[in-house]
Parts: structure tokens; C-alpha cells; sequence
């Protein structure tokens, strides 16, 4: 059920024991009050709206974000004879080499995926998925390409949000030991995965023509990542962000316009399963939360 944010909340509403009313409002109201008051409407429909496929959001999100790694492996499958040319001939890595790498890519990606999707062993399959993005920004030269790495740190967040989701709380303790528990470690991980969310915005505001529509998207854009960041509306910000990012894939990825030969179709379908994973991070924080490093969580302690 949506939790709706009305007068009873934080003790609001209880009798004042100095006198007066309780719903009196400080003459000085900041305007982060006044926004929390509106996007907390906006979450309540949200929540109402989205009540149906909340079940299953967390196998959506953890979905989408292995996605792009299950399309890499199809592509090396499919491409073969390609891929060897490039890692041989552009890259020159000796023959013997460049079949090791594929191969162990491809099963990577697929192992990983797999687990990742039925949520086992996720803290392996999350190692396993950030190697292969280390390796192949290597391996394939990309690795001084400042949109690959601000999308591949984006990626990673994404993936940080899936170990995140996966933590519980452990009982078993080594005496004498200091601990962190899970779910501190969970709340450090949420924080880092959504500050790496973000960097895809950044990557974006940084490369390609200005138009009205681009400054218009970038803008709305950068304040939801901010947002985001400090953890405040955190589930709001990030539902704009996966529409924003949503229509902009469909809109100028759309690699299923192009011909098989056109020489943009692979980028535009390389780009197009990135930002689903993506989409799939932010899905996970619209349905964990922001974690305890948050305006959200500080609020209401205080």
C-alpha cells in the first residue's frame, strides 16, 4: 500500500503542549519544504499507480541492468569472425590470446547474468560483471573514452544496486572481531551506487549538438541527479529519471529504424542496452529506497 504522508506523520497533528494548534506552520517555511510537499503528492499517486508491477519491480530492474551484458555476448557469438579481426588487427593481441578473451567474456556474461536474474550468489555475479566491463574497456581500447567510462560507471552503479538488494543481515559473528553488519554495508553501497547512476546524465550534458529540447532535458535531468545523490525524493527523482532516460532511448536509439548495414546501427544498439541498464538501477532505488545516507532517512530522525 502507498504510504500517504498526511497529518499524522513525524507527530505531526498531536496536541501542542504549550498551547495553541498543532497545525500551525512556521512563518519561515523553506522551499525544501514546500518541494517535499508537492513531490510527496506526486509519490502518492506514483505509489497508487504503480501498485500492480510493484511485486515485480526488483526482477524487472535486475533484469534490465544484466541486459546489456546478455546482448555483448550475443554479439561476440554472432559477430565472431568480426570481433577476432578487430582484437588482432587493431588491437594487436596475438591470435591465441584474442579466442581466450571472447570466450571468457561470453561466459562471464552469461553466468553472471543468470545469477544475477535469479538472485544467486550475487555478490560473485556482481565481481564477475564489473571485471568484464574493466576488461573489455582494455581490451578493447576504450578505456580514455570519456562517454564509455562515465557510461560504464553508470553501469557499475547499476550493479552496486543489485549487491545492495541482495545484503541481509548476518548473524554469524567472529568474536573478538570488529563487524560491519550487512546492512551498514548495504547503506555504504546504495550510496555509491547512486552517485554512479548519475554519471550517464553527465556523459550526456557533455557530448552531442545543443538544441532548446537538449537544455530543456539536461536541466530537468541534472536536478533529479542531484537528487538522487543526496537521497532527496530520491524514488521520485529517480521515476523522472527512467522516463526521461526511457524516451530519450526510444527517440535516438532506436536502432530498429536503421538498415542491418548501416554503420551507427551497432552503436545506436550498444547505447540503447546500456541505458536499459541503467534504467534497471534506478529501478531498484525507486523500490529500495535511497538507504540511510539520505535526506530522506535523516528527516524523518529528525
Amino acid at each position: 500500500m502507498a504510504q500517504m504522508r498526511g497529518p499524522g506523520s513525524y507527530g505531526i497533528g498531536a496536541p501542542n503542549p504549550f498551547g495553541g494548534t498543532s497545525d500551525d506552520k512556521p512563518e519561515g517555511s523553506s522551499p525544501l519544504d514546500a518541494i517535499r510537499e508537492q513531490t510527496s503528492k506526486i509519490e502518492d499517486l506514483l505509489d497508487n499507480l504503480s501498485e500492480p508491477i510493484k511485486p515485480f519491480l526488483p526482477a524487472i530492474g535486475r533484469f534490465l541492468i544484466v541486459v546489456t551484458f546478455i546482448e555483448d555476448a550475443l554479439r561476440i557469438i554472432t559477430q565472431w569472425s568480426d570481433q577476432l579481426l578487430y582484437l588482432h588487427d587493431y588491437r594487436h593481441i596475438p591470435s591465441g590470446l584474442t579466442h581466450l578473451f571472447l570466450i571468457i567474456n561470453v561466459i562471464a556474461m552469461s553466468v553472471c547474468s543468470t545469477l544475477v536474474i535469479i538472485r544467486k550468489h550475487s555478490e560473485y555475479a556482481v565481481v564477475g560483471l564489473i571485471g568484464v566491463v574493466i576488461t573489455q574497456a582494455i581490451g578493447y581500447g576504450l578505456i580514455f573514452d570519456l562517454n564509455f567510462f562515465l557510461r560504464n560507471l553508470s553501469v557499475m552503479g547499476g550493479l552496486l544496486m543489485v549487491l545492495s538488494d541482495s545484503w541481509v543481515r548476518k548473524t554469524k559473528a567472529f568474536a573478538g572481531l570488529p563487524q560491519i553488519e550487512e546492512k551498514d554495508r548495504k547503506m555504504y553501497f546504495q550510496l555509491a551506487g547512486r552517485v554512479l547512476l548519475i554519471f550517464l546524465f553527465v556523459g550526456f550534458v557533455f557530448s552531442g549538438e545543443w538544441s532548446l529540447w537538449r537544455v530543456i532535458v539536461s536541466l530537468l535531468g541534472l536536478v533529479a541527479c542531484v537528487m538522487v545523490v543526496v537521497g532527496f525524493k530520491a524514488k521520485f527523482s529517480a521515476t523522472l529519471l527512467v522516463v526521461i532516460l526511457s524516451i530519450f532511448n526510444i527517440l535516438v536509439n532506436n536502432f530498429w529504424t536503421l538498415h542491418e548495414h548501416h554503420p551507427h546501427r551497432d552503436f545506436a544498439k550498444y547505447d540503447f542496452f546500456q541505458i536499459l541498464s541503467i534504467v534497471g538501477g534506478l529501478l531498484l532505488l525507486v523500490n529500495t529506497g535511497p538507504g540511510q545516507f539520505s535526506i530522506d532517512e535523516k528527516k524523518k530522525v529528525y
